[in-house]
């Protein structure tokens, strides 16, 4: 007899609001925010996912709606066949059996914050908040903000983890909470990639908890102290790795009884590093999961990276499943900044560099650095970090699969191309004004050569 459907247990209704779902959203981590729902391990269950802003972000000409946080479906309470909930100290073993955009609902984006509000890698290149409409055809994606590229995307949840432990919590919330009051001036890196904040603090500001309800002493408690969704952390979560798709298997630590498993910011298409912040192609989406429990896997896998038990981290397997491209053009960078100052074996500088070397380099064929900026963001590009041992520089690279442009992007002899297979600058990405004072970093031969 044929397997049974999968059983959907988070349902959602595009029209309704994150808090207005039968089961009302979360976009934070707690160990208290309670399961809606419970699976048997070997159970094949479905759960449906708005888009990571909850819906707020539209389909429309403007960018000024780009600035909300991680709405996630579950949590999800895993028992085993007879029915005992995963321990702390177990694995939980997720594998993802299929995935994809919500029917009906086939479209995406792919955005960067005001430099005010956040930001991305390159907020001091690209300070205004810009965004760029993707439509989907079957495995296909393509924008009517930047012409001239095509490409498969690799579905995957950008967010998906399991609860933390109150212990744990207080580990995430003492930790981040120095770095913020510190501040840049203890980090040399805080000068070059300019993101701020360093770190995002619990707030009751925008906080969903699920079935909890807001004003009660319970949720007042819980909001000051939940963990934001914004990093990933030992619990797996908003770790963005293009890769965790169609017939990956997650192993994530479990902290709490039930293993409280959420999910959320599907995406449909992503570069590595998601350098524009809200970078994949962005998009509501559906998981079919299966989960095992692994008793006690935690300690048997999982070697501790820090003081306690619990700073572990997740490992999986790559799916079977990706786009399949012969062709790359790779881009390196090493870790001297735009200034020309050198930094010692700084790998995050030399990714900088990296993808600011492609960016200059797509803008000769016809694109705006704005266009290539998103574009590196949601298509299926790799990053390596390449060398790590050569002092004083790492070097990190960006490789682009070719055959995602409409034209020949390879260097060749004699001058650029031009004529109809060149992409005009317009239409461009959908732009908004940059109304603050923060400085902007110059890419000084550039502008030398300008």
């Amino acid at each position: 007899m044929a397997p049974p459907s999968p059983r959907l247990v988070v349902p959602i209704d595009l029209k309704k609001k994150p808090w207005e779902q039968k089961y009302p959203l979360h976009n934070r981590w707690h160990p208290h925010i309670p399961a809606v729902a419970e699976v048997t391990e070997g159970e094949l269950f479905r759960v449906e996912m708005m888009d990571w802003s909850g819906g707020s972000i539209a389909d429309n000409d403007s960018a000024m709606d780009i600035k909300s946080g991680h709405y996630l479906s579950g949590p999800i309470r895993v028992l085993d066949k007879e029915g005992v909930p995963a321990k702390p100290g177990d694995l939980l073993a997720v594998e993802i059996c299929n995935l994809g955009p919500l029917p009906g609902d086939e479209w995406g984006y792919t955005a960067t914050y005001d430099r005010e509000n956040g930001g991305g890698f390159l907020t001091d290149h690209f300070p205004s908040a810009i965004k760029a409409i993707w439509y989907f055809e079957g495995i296909y994606a393509y924008s009517p903000h930047i012409p001239g590229v095509r490409f498969p995307g690799l579905n995957h949840p950008g967010v998906i983890g399991t609860a933390p432990s109150i212990e744990l919590l207080n580990i995430w919330n003492e930790r981040e909470r120095k770095l913020v009051e510190k501040g840049p001036s203890s980090l040399k890196i805080c000068e070059v990639v300019h993101q701020r904040p360093l770190a995002n603090l619990p707030t009751k500001r925008s906080c969903l908890l699920g079935l909890i309800n807001e004003g009660t002493s319970e949720w007042e408690k819980i909001a000051s102290e939940a963990a934001r969704t914004v990093p990933g952390r030992e619990n797996g979560g908003n770790c963005d790795i293009k890769n965790i798709s169609t017939g990956s298997k997650i192993y994530l630590p479990v902290f709490v009884e039930g293993a409280n498993l959420s999910a959320g910011d599907m995406h449909f298409s992503q570069g590595d590093g998601e350098i524009s912040l809200c970078g994949a192609i962005e998009m509501s989406g559906f998981l079919e999961l299966k989960c095992e429990i692994i008793r006690g896997g935690m300690k048997e896998y999982l070697t501790p990276m820090g003081p306690t038990e619990l700073h572990v981290n997740p490992i999986f397997e790559i799916g079977p499943v990706e786009p399949r491209f012969s062709e790359w053009l790779v881009f390196e960078g090493i870790s001297v900044d735009e200034s020309g100052r050198q930094h010692f074996m700084d790998a995050t500088v030399a990714y900088k560099r990296a993808v600011l070397n492609a960016i200059d380099y797509i803008s000769k064929f016809g694109y705006s650095k704005e266009q290539a900026y998103l574009l590196l963001s949601s298509c299926p590009c790799e990053g390596r970090l390449s060398g790590i041992v050569d002092v004083p520089n790492a070097v990190a690279t960006i490789a682009i699969p070719t055959a995602i442009f409409d034209q020949d992007i390879r260097p060749k002899s004699g001058r650029l191309p031009v004529g109809p297979r060149v992409v005009k600058k317009l239409p461009d990405v959908l732009r908004c004004s940059y109304d603050g004072d923060l400085p902007i970093t110059q890419n000084l031969s550039k502008d030398k050569e300008n």
